[in-house]
């Protein structure tokens, strides 16, 4: 597979920072806002907005303790009768709970937005926000399902049949994202449509 970098731990760091001044001026300051992360990646990218919130904003820094949670979706999946073995996460919400709360749900990246139907699904059995937001890092497009992010750091147009890959320092040792294209040799050979 030939591989491609699209983005390194600079613009990752560029690309939540611009996310966390998106929440905020959304919502017109940090009051009522909840991050809830979809394991794994999606909440080591909720971490790491929780820290880049703390530092613009004194309100947001006060009740940290109050504002980030992780949300997992893995039961409310629809594929999970189609052998896609994942192992559940612990779901973590905020002391004071979502009821009434603006609640973005953070993940890292938006393809067919199965998902991000999983985590509305999930939702429901733990309150009723106020609204539910969306920021992921990477928007690659090919929606399955009529759902789009708020909060987007890059969008990449891709293939259907490319991969993109993030890893993050906390849980691959680097942060990067990473297209993958199939080898040509995988391709079918010939022009024609049949």
């Amino acid at each position: 597979m030939g591989t491609r970098t699209v983005l390194q731990h600079p613009d990752i760091t560029r690309a939540l920072t611009r996310i966390a001044h998106e929440i905020l001026e959304a919502n017109h300051g940090a009051s009522d806002l909840v991050l809830l992360g979809i394991p794994t990646r999606g909440a080591v990218l909720a971490e790491r907005l929780d820290r880049i919130l703390a530092d613009i904003d004194p309100e947001w820094a006060a009740h940290r303790d109050q504002r980030l949670g992780t949300l997992d979706v893995t039961m409310h999946r629809d594929d999970l009768g189609h052998g896609i073995g994942r192992a559940p996460h612990r779901t973590t919400i905020p002391r004071s709970g979502i009821d009434g709360k603006v609640v973005v749900l953070v993940d890292d990246v938006l393809f067919s937005g199965r998902t991000v139907r999983a985590a509305l699904d999930a939702l429901q059995g733990i309150g009723r926000p106020r609204a539910v937001r969306l920021a992921v890092l990477v928007d690659r497009g090919h929606r399955e399902l009529p759902i789009r992010a708020d909060h987007v750091g890059k969008n990449l147009p891709t293939a259907s049949d490319e991969r993109v890959t993030l890893r993050l320092t906390e849980t691959d040792g680097s942060d990067e994202v990473v297209i993958e294209q199939p080898d040509e040799q995988q391709q079918p050979q010939g022009g024609g449509a049949a």
